[in-house]
């Protein structure tokens, strides 16, 4: 399993539409192969950074698979307006829990 993390930060005044359209963009991704799970949390300090974490079963599943999709452009013509600066995505594998 790999676990997808980026920290989004949207423009200031754009939460609302943010999370409205990101409720519209779950759906496109959690039909994708190799989705698992995501959670998007909203920062307690800086109410306009989210923190979003997707798992997937390889990152093959989110680099080619996802990124590669038609359904991705979907997904971008959705989300990708509100970041700035672009958010950095990077990609985990766990090795300890408690």
């Amino acid at each position: 399993m790999v676990l997808e993390h980026a920290l989004l930060d949207v423009r200031p005044g754009e939460a609302g539409s943010f999370e409205a359209a990101f409720a519209e963009a779950r759906s496109i991704i959690s039909a994708m192969p190799g989705f698992r799970h995501l959670t998007l949390s909203r920062c307690v300090e800086r109410p306009d950074t989210y923190l979003l974490l997707v798992q997937w079963d390889t990152l093959a599943d989110h680099t080619e698979g996802f990124r590669g999709s038609a359904q991705y452009q979907e997904w971008r013509r959705l989300l990708h307006h509100f970041y700035d600066p672009f958010p950095v995505v990077e990609h985990f594998r766990e090795v300890a829990t408690a």
